[in-house]
């Protein structure tokens, strides 16, 4: 007998839920696309992510997902046989170094330490060995969803200075945006994409590019600019070529409601929030490793993401078996193995419009499935949750 009825709780790292809030804003009918209300819109969302990415550079809203975003940055600065570094820390700068590849571009990956975040001796090494500077540019995530790494961004900034290289440094922040603190300019960030369905709170269908000054000169020069994607092509005062076309109006109102309710929060408040909330996942499972089946894909504390926290079974105990259990009998959605860790291991997302009880109700879950399907695990990983945040989210 199933005890799934009821509201379904989300707990895939994105699409996230969405607030009532912002569902709301959707909710209204087409407007004049040309100025007027929709400009004052637009202009308040390119406002927001210069604060949210931390930058007075410019930023750009396209109707794309992820994949387009990684598309608009490569088409924005490179020519075809250009070469780029791809720092592999899990699945998703690889993918970005594959969108690079099929547009023309040499992609060489520097191979990443399983279990690790980006070794940035590594990247040093490998810059200095490029002494001729073929590499244009460095691409890297910040919070990888596969693996659920967290990457130092500022430390990688250090490591490309360090060898005197020039290149760029371009971030995917999709997992982290809203999410945990990004300091664009601060960090020596040169081009960073984002996009709306994780931190943001906001449905699929829109991502971003923020783009710094050195970025902007090397932009005149690319030989891959197309008129869909191109800055310039959207930096002029016509509201209709900020899209190339037709504005995606209503999700454009989801996004502003977003923003609104980050301010309202603050920003450090909301990382506050993930913080806390992610460390009563971990806590959890460390308790369901004490029998050595769970376990972390991430080895360092310090390297897990506040996004998402990717859970390994080890043996023949199949993950999939118990992301299908959590579903149709208690109505919980976890995220898939990705890559390597398909049917091997599933991801609790700690992301967006998250809070204690829903955190605690996944987690519950989770360790319902562990016990009705006879894996082997430690008791008492809710607990441990519980007790972390009764003992940080004081009276």
């Amino acid at each position: 007998m199933p005890v799934s009825n009821g509201r379904e709780f989300l707990s895939i790292p994105g699409p996230t839920t969405v607030p009532d809030e912002v569902l709301q804003a959707m909710h209204r009918p087409a407007i004049e696309i040309y100025g007027g209300e929709l400009m004052a819109i637009t202009n308040g969302c390119l406002d927001s992510l210069r604060k949210v990415f931390k930058t007075s550079g410019d930023t750009y809203i396209y109707a794309a997902n992820g994949h387009g975003a990684w598309e608009a940055s490569v088409s924005n600065l490179f020519s075809k046989g250009d070469k780029v570094l791809v720092l592999e820390s899990g699945r998703f700068a690889i993918g970005w170094g594959e969108s690079a590849t099929r547009l023309g571009i040499e992609v060489e990956v520097l191979a990443g330490r399983p279990g690790r975040a980006v070794d940035v001796e590594a990247v040093e090494a490998r810059l200095r060995e490029d002494s001729a500077g073929e590499f244009k540019a460095v691409l890297v995530v910040q919070i990888d969803t596969a693996t659920s790494v967290y990457n130092d961004i500022p430390a990688i900034r250090r490591a490309i200075d360090a060898a005197g290289h020039g290149c760029l440094l371009m971030v995917d922040t999709i997992a982290s945006l809203g999410i945990v603190d990004f300091k664009m300019d601060e960090w020596g960030v040169d081009v960073a994409v984002g996009g709306s369905q994780k931190g943001l709170m906001t449905p699929p269908g829109l991502s971003f590019n923020a783009v710094g000054t050195k970025a902007k000169a090397v932009h005149q020069t690319a030989g891959l600019r197309t008129s869909y994607w191109d800055w310039t092509a959207r930096d002029g005062d016509v509201h209709y070529m900020k899209y190339a076309g037709t504005p995606p109006v209503h999700l454009l109102y989801a996004l502003h409601q977003s923003f609104n309710m980050l301010k309202k929060e603050g920003l450090d408040n909301v990382f506050l929030r993930h913080s806390l909330l992610a460390e009563a996942v971990r806590r959890a499972v460390s308790v369901w490793a004490q029998a050595n089946v769970v376990s972390f894909i991430i080895d360092q504390p310090e390297e897990r993401a506040d996004s998402v926290t990717t859970v390994r079974l080890n043996g023949d105990y199949d993950a999939a078996r118990l992301i299908e259990y959590c579903h149709r009998k208690c109505g919980v959605v976890l995220g898939v193995g990705i890559g390597e860790y398909s049917d091997k291991a599933f991801r609790i997302a700690h992301m967006g419009h998250i809070n204690a009880p829903m955190i605690l109700g996944t987690l519950s879950v989770v360790e319902i499935s562990l016990a009705a399907l006879n894996i082997p695990h430690g008791k008492g990983g809710v607990q441990a949750a519980i007790d972390w945040l009764s003992e940080r989210v004081t009276a």
